[in-house]
């Protein structure tokens, strides 16, 4: 037995909200069923940059991967599926005698459900990680959509919250660890016996520590063994692994506990609620019907809902802090009840947030370890043996999200963290995704002035064509609301001399005509990575050195695109802090 939550092809499942926002306007939206529409559901990703394809004309391929994303959406339960089975009976199961009594749902296939609606509909991060508690709340594994896994269905979600309050009782760490999940959970259901997984992790942990120098072939003949007995391979047991966690920290329940997971203290008190609710005995209609909606929680009734406001409500008292907001009485109504709930995640959130910013500082050689990896979309390793590595697919997101991480360790901000930034991160202080269009990727308020931060992966005269007018106009936008100086810092792997030509003289004009001129300079990435390092251990002195850097870069203009981009280069490499 080996389960995972989530589909392998969609390994961020925050992207299924950009996928379904595609999907919501399209003519596709019920309608995609066959190779062609497959096809057409591809392209229409690709159109929309959710996905990046060179398959798309390719009716083979591009349905294949467009069933993937179809598929990812609706095990969820974000859209209907097509083909349902009863698992008492193993027949098929007709998708019109099951919609009938979910509202908005017409009986098409592949249509978006109403917590895909509510999916649609949620913009800021905690409304979404609801979503997908939702979702993961009611999930299980063997199920009606589902039904080729060979055990009695069980929810994921329920039988790991209950392994970690297992291992707390027990007297050991309450979490779980990448490899204690991989090796010993998702290779197990309930029927194993949640005490004897329980002993198998508390094992696995004294083995551990007996092994002493000799870890690395301990976890090995550990994998060798369990992938033998689940008929995969080792790296198999790792990559579910991988992509279990994704889901399940994106239900905001959970966070990281080094590489593994452990119960977000925000929601602890959700998490004991949701672990003690038994699971409904639900019949095949029941359990689809529940499945689109959307699961009830606990913070949907009056009492419980209350109970974890006073849960957050001492997280606050112990760090010394009131809520910024006021708390309803407990008879509130629930709509109330938890709007003063997610005001006060929110402002634990910030708080949490300002403690990571203050330790960026202590933090260079990681944020100098991340921007190596960069370029090779890959892995590097931290002086302490740590590997970083970026998920596929997600240069983009790393990239502003390190440039954030370098800025917030020169530790001179007069503006907010997430203030500084546009792109959402998740309770782990990692991007979801990319800056939405319509402004900066980031925005750095220092006391003297004002840096626009863009930065992008893109290269060659497609780096121009993307980027040319966007930074103008963001920057100008900045410029003309700012009191201080306005300087644009445009970060690449490689800066295309096109681009630099662009941004040489940056020139902007205004809705009435008049001309701005803009300060902006192109730098590489292993630019930035030079500056910062020069100055890690004179962070208070970079603001300035940062000022009077582009100050240099922009009086060396008069010089022709490529020899400009390189003086840049040569200001920046022998840039020395004294």
């Amino acid at each position: 037995m080996l389960w995972h939550v989530g589909n392998t092809t969609v390994r961020t499942p925050y992207r299924l909200k950009e996928a379904l926002e595609v999907l919501y306007s399209s003519p596709l939206n019920g309608n995609i069923d066959g190779k062609e529409a497959e096809q057409k559901f591809l392209q229409l990703l690709n159109d929309n940059e959710v996905v990046e394809s060179k398959h798309a004309d390719d009716i083979v391929k591009a349905s294949f991967h467009g069933r993937k994303w179809r598929s990812a959406l609706y095990q969820l339960g974000f859209i209907t599926p097509k083909a349902i089975k009863d698992l008492e009976t193993n027949e098929k199961v007709e998708l019109e005698t099951i919609v009938s009594q979910v509202e908005s749902l017409t009986g098409r296939y592949y249509e978006v459900t109403p917590n895909g609606s509510r999916l649609l509909d949620s913009e800021r991060l905690p409304a979404q990680q609801e979503c997908f508690l939702r979702a993961l709340a009611n999930y299980k594994i063997a199920s009606p959509i589902e039904p080729d896994y060979k055990c009695k269905p069980f929810s994921p979600l329920r039988f790991i919250l209950k392994i970690i309050s297992g291992l707390e009782v027990a007297g050991s760490e309450h979490r779980l660890s990448f490899n204690e999940f991989a090796l010993f959970v998702q290779t197990s259901t309930p029927e194993n016996g949640v005490d004897k997984i329980i002993e198998q992790i508390l094992s696995f942990r004294k083995g551990k520590l007996a092994a002493k120098g000799k870890v690395r072939a301990f976890y090995r003949e550990f994998y060798t063994r369990v992938a033998s007995g689940v008929n995969r391979k080792p790296d198999t047991l790792t990559d579910y692994a991988d992509l279990s966690f994704r889901y399940l920290k994106a239900t905001g329940l959970f966070r990281s506990a080094g590489r593994g997971i452990a119960i977000n203290p925000a929601k602890s008190q959700l998490a004991i609620l949701l672990r003690e609710q038994p699971l409904p005995t639900y019949t095949t209609e029941e359990y689809l019907n529940s499945l689109w909606r959307g699961a009830e929680l606990p913070s949907d009734n009056e009492s419980e809902a209350y109970v974890i406001l006073q849960d957050l409500l001492a997280i606050l008292a112990a760090r010394g802090l009131l809520p910024a907001v006021e708390i309803p009485a407990a008879t509130a109504d629930i709509r109330d009840l938890n709007e003063a709930r997610f005001a006060l995640e929110e402002q634990i959130s910030r708080l949490e947030e300002t403690d990571y910013a203050a330790d960026q500082a202590n933090r260079i050689d990681e944020i100098l370890a991340w921007m190596s990896a960069i370029p090779k979309r890959g892995s590097a390793k931290l002086a302490n043996g740590q590997t970083v590595r970026i998920p596929q697919g997600e240069g983009p997101a790393y990239l502003e999200w390190i440039v954030w991480r370098a800025f917030l360790a020169i530790n001179s901000l007069t503006n907010e963290p997430w203030d500084a930034r546009r792109f959402q991160i998740d309770q782990d202080f990692l991007p979801i995704h990319c800056a939405p269009g319509g402004g900066p990727d980031m925005i750095f308020e220092f006391e003297d002035m004002v840096v626009v931060v863009e930065v992008t992966l893109t290269a060659s005269s497609r780096q121009e064509a993307a980027e040319g007018e966007p930074v103008r106009r963001h920057v100008a936008q900045i410029a003309e609301s700012s009191e201080k100086d306005v300087y644009g810092l445009f970060i690449a792997l490689n800066i295309d001399s096109n681009t630099a030509h662009t941004f040489k003289y940056g020139d902007w004009y205004k809705k009435d005509d008049t001309k701005m001129a803009l300060d902006i300079v192109p730098i590489t990435l292993s630019d930035f990575a030079a500056f910062l390092k020069t100055g890690e251990n004179k962070l208070e002195q970079l603001p300035k050195s940062l000022l009077d850097l582009m100050i240099k870069c922009r009086a060396r203009i008069n010089l022709d695109a490529p020899q400009w981009k390189q003086a840049v280069s040569d200001i920046f490499q022998k840039n020395q802090i004294r």
